[in-house]
């Protein structure tokens, strides 16, 4: 169960067999097929804020919407987690409806939100993340990227449920992982999951998790 004082927090990998989530290069697009990128914007759809790093929007500029065909749906609030205030000015997510949690002073990017937010090892604490948003009313947020993003979130213990998109390619050692360092010494402090479902999407496999606490 999670504490109810806090978003429900699910974490969403799009990933190699290996658990890359881009080659070595950054090249990314596209990893899974069309099937599990149309239910990756079903999950979007019914969440309240999708989150991302800065180095996601660098890498990729996404616009983070909801598309789906013959659906108009409310939009997510779109959230970057941006230290030193990197996001471009003509970024895609430097828009209205864009909040950008940062520990710097903040500055104007665009039309986007700037809140600035307690620090954690230079970057924004997950605690005080998840307090601005559910000062916004957010009552869900689906992480979407990148590794380091995921590694504070899992290390931190707030990820209530994985949704897990894997594609039948290998990319290997030298491909970025979906999730960064998390300094484990003993198999006991590892984050675990309880896993709720497996089904192919296309070539690929779906794949749902919960937290075990």
């Amino acid at each position: 169960m999670r504490p109810q004082d806090r978003p429900a927090v699910t974490l969403k990998l799009a990933t190699s067999l290996d658990g890359r989530i881009a080659t070595a290069t950054g090249e990314s697009k596209w990893i899974t097929g069309q099937a599990a990128r149309e239910q990756g914007h079903r999950l979007r759809a019914v969440h309240d804020a999708i989150l991302v790093g800065v180095e996601t929007v660098l890498a990729d500029d996404p616009e983070l919407t909801v598309r789906l065909p013959g659906r108009p749906v409310d939009q997510p609030l779109r959230v970057i987690l941006d230290s030193r205030l990197r996001t471009p000015q003509g970024a895609k997510l430097a828009a209205a409806d864009t909040l950008i949690l940062t520990t710097a002073e903040p500055r104007p990017i665009g039309a986007a939100q700037i809140l600035r937010v307690a620090a954690e090892d230079g970057r924004p604490a997950v605690d005080a993340v998840l307090t601005a948003l559910s000062k916004r009313g957010v009552a869900s947020v689906l992480i979407e990227g990148g590794g380091r993003v995921a590694a504070s979130f899992l290390k931190a213990g707030v990820v209530d449920a994985l949704q897990w998109f894997r594609a039948p390619i290998l990319l290997g050692a030298e491909g970025r992982p979906c999730v960064a360092a998390l300094a484990l010494a003993n198999l006991a402090d590892a984050p675990r999951f309880r896993r709720l479902s497996a089904e192919p999407l296309g070539d690929d496999l779906w794949e749902r998790y919960e937290t075990v606490r």
